[in-house]
């Protein structure tokens, strides 16, 4: 018996490394891509600085638009990584090809909505989140332009979806490293004029990033052309399956209902604070930028781990998945810790932030709202490694939308209004009562994960 526990315990061990081996392979990645990505946030914020306090309370409104449409191109990710990696596992190429196909002209339809109310709409987009004018102007030359990359942007978020579904991680990597960097040079290229150009400010910051949308969109074509494993070519549009077409609105509904639902309930967030106070939503715009590097970690922790967990469903090795999605959880909740202390010792930088006109009551903000960020965090980390690691791993994206409606829009969206309206509370007790949200729903979480009804093989024969 004695040696029997030994063997088990040396397995144990073996799969564990295995899986922190395997985990690094994929996480390691993502985490530099959002590194990468948050840097450019940063940047952008540091850029805008040197218009005026105006300039980034309006981007950072009128970027809640982009917020909106990439929630919803989250959703169909998650829908083709929770498919494509069980097939993946299972070694069903043309499955995955489809998967595909019927995903693009999804992000197609939604891309092209969002370009047209951008272009020809942006106007009576910003005044859903500000009532100031001069956000409201500045907010709309910038949709005006930016809507142009809303649809560019579909494409490249599904051809990077399957690339991470078949472990291609580092391709999408490089794709991201390039585009963020030629993103942060031409932000200085149009808002500065450098090299000649024009200084455009937040014109700018658009121009900057609908250039670098077409520039990733040809990466990902030059980039998949590349890949002998799976032939991934607008040829994918004329394949068809019945049975993965039901599955992937099966499963990608309630993703993107999930990603919607949470998404908008921020952009809610947004409004309220957006019709209460310009200096609220500056500090906010400071600090998301802490946050968001203080987030790399986890978040990349539990988007790497569902593709992971995700091929060993599909390969049928279920208890080893369970055990390793116990491994994940942990992990990425003491990331998400980690994440919430290093904001913390931040603080001091924050204020170095060379933001001209920034007014004193913004000032006073950025302290607390720095700290509730940093609570709001450890809930987040723990929250987002079941719904979108260990839950959608399975197939089980339901769950997480029902959840989401819920805590959202049933409890922190009605309180942040009736707070903020009704009993016309200081904007920091709002903006604090509406980011409890993530503590809300932490235990039926949990719960849920007792259960284990999220873990299954949802591939078919074919």
């Amino acid at each position: 018996m004695q040696s029997q526990n030994s063997i088990s315990t040396q397995s144990l061990k073996i799969e564990k490394k295995e899986f922190y081996s395997s985990l690094l392979k994929v996480v390691g990645p993502i985490c530099l891509q959002n590194l990468i990505s948050a840097a450019v946030g940063t940047t952008d914020v540091l850029m805008l600085g040197f218009v005026s306090q105006d300039a980034i309370s309006a981007v950072s409104l009128a970027n809640y638009v982009g917020f909106i449409l990439f929630i919803f191109f989250t959703g169909l990710s998650s829908g083709v990584v929770m498919i494509a990696a069980q097939y993946w596992g299972k070694k069903d190429s043309t499955s995955i090809e489809t998967i595909f196909g019927i995903a693009l002209k999804f992000s197609f339809s939604i891309g092209l909505v969002f370009s047209v109310l951008a272009i020809f709409c942006p106007t009576l987009l910003m005044k859903i989140f500000s009532s100031d004018p001069k956000l409201i102007l500045i907010g709309t030359e910038y949709l005006r332009i930016l809507g142009i990359s809303y649809l560019l942007l579909g494409f490249s978020q599904i051809y990077q979806a399957v690339l991470k579904s078949i472990e291609k991680v580092k391709e999408v990597t490089i794709i991201t490293t390039i585009t963020l960097c030629l993103n942060i040079l031409l932000n200085g290229v149009f808002i500065f004029g450098w090299l000649g150009a024009p200084q455009l400010g937040t014109k700018g910051v658009a121009i900057a990033t609908t250039i670098s949308r077409v520039v990733e969109l040809f990466l990902c074509v030059f980039i998949v052309k590349k890949i002998k494993d799976v032939k991934l070519s607008l040829a994918a549009l004329k394949l068809k399956n019945k049975i993965l077409f039901r599955d992937f609105l099966h499963l990608s509904l309630p993703a993107i209902g999930n990603e919607a639902v949470w998404g908008t309930g921020w952009a809610m967030y947004a409004v309220i604070l957006g019709h209460l106070s310009s200096d609220i939503v500056a500090a906010n715009a400071v600090i998301n930028v802490v946050r968001n590097l203080g987030s790399v970690l986890c978040f990349g922790l539990a988007y790497g781990g569902a593709i992971v967990l995700g091929k060993q469903m599909g390969a049928n090795e279920l208890d080893k998945a369970q055990r390793n999605a116990s491994r994940l959880i942990k992990i990425t909740i003491l990331s998400g810790v980690v994440g919430a202390l290093l904001m913390v010792a931040a603080k001091p930088l924050i204020y170095l932030f060379p933001i001209k006109d920034l007014t004193e009551a913004a000032k006073q903000f950025l302290s607390p709202v720095l700290f509730i960020n940093a609570l709001s965090l450890i809930g987040a980390a723990v929250n987002t490694v079941l719904i979108c690691g260990v839950f959608r791993a399975g197939g089980d994206s339901k769950f997480g939308f029902i959840l989401d409606t819920i805590a959202m829009w049933g409890v922190s969206v009605p309180i942040g209004l009736v707070c903020a309206f009704v009993l016309k509370l200081p904007p920091l007790w709002v903006y604090l009562i509406m980011y409890l949200d993530e503590w809300e729903k932490m235990f039926a979480n949990i719960v849920h994960y007792k259960n284990k009804k999220w873990l299954k093989n949802i591939t078919h024969d074919f």
